[in-house]
């Protein structure tokens, strides 16, 4: 479906010169003298690389519209990663390198957003939060809480995080999948 490019918002799949690219940022630029235009900031889906384009504001460009199917994460067999579709129970086995963004955060069981271009995925989208359970952390010593401090905690995933003082091996807790952030104690 074409848009006038005055209408391209982050987040957005474009087509241009055949590849498919996600929209990271896009600003309506108008300088003093000359035309107006938006300068995007983009993502090539296959091979991650990005990219700067102007587009002329009465530019009409191609908006690709992606179907998204709700998927559990079932398992891993180190080469291929199992997603089964919650509606259809069809399994779709995808490459590491397709879900290596979401690795850390990525348990059996959890629910993820599967983006399609026909038959073909193009991305795992990860829950705003997943909730991990704590393997390793350092102790604190009394009296060393006086300042805001963080110490490193390595989750069950193998990611390693900075988490407040207070929290223990053993604890879950909710982390931010965009970010990498504590969230809070579950």
């Amino acid at each position: 479906m074409k848009i006038q490019a005055t209408q391209i918002r982050p987040g957005q799949v474009l087509e241009v010169e055949g590849k498919l690219w996600r929209v990271l940022k896009a600003t309506h630029v108008t300088p003093g003298k000359g035309v107006a235009c938006m300068q995007v900031e983009m993502r090539n889906i296959t091979d991650g690389t990005k990219k700067n384009v102007r587009f002329n504001s009465t530019e009409r460009v191609e908006r690709v519209v992606l179907t998204q199917r709700p998927m559990q994460f079932l398992y891993d067999d180190g080469e291929m990663f199992y997603f089964m579709d919650q509606e259809t129970y069809e399994q779709v086995a995808l490459p590491r390198d397709f879900v290596e963004h979401a690795l850390p955060y990525l348990l059996p069981n959890t629910e993820v957003i599967v983006e399609f271009h026909g038959d073909q995925p193009l991305n795992v989208q990860l829950p705003p939060t997943v909730d991990l359970t704590v393997v390793e952390c350092e102790s604190v010593v009394k009296g060393q809480t006086a300042t805001g401090s963080y110490k490193p905690a390595k989750l069950e995933t193998g990611v390693t995080i900075k988490v407040p003082p207070y929290i223990k091996p053993g604890d879950k807790i909710r982390v931010n999948t965009e970010t990498g952030e504590f969230v809070e104690r579950v």
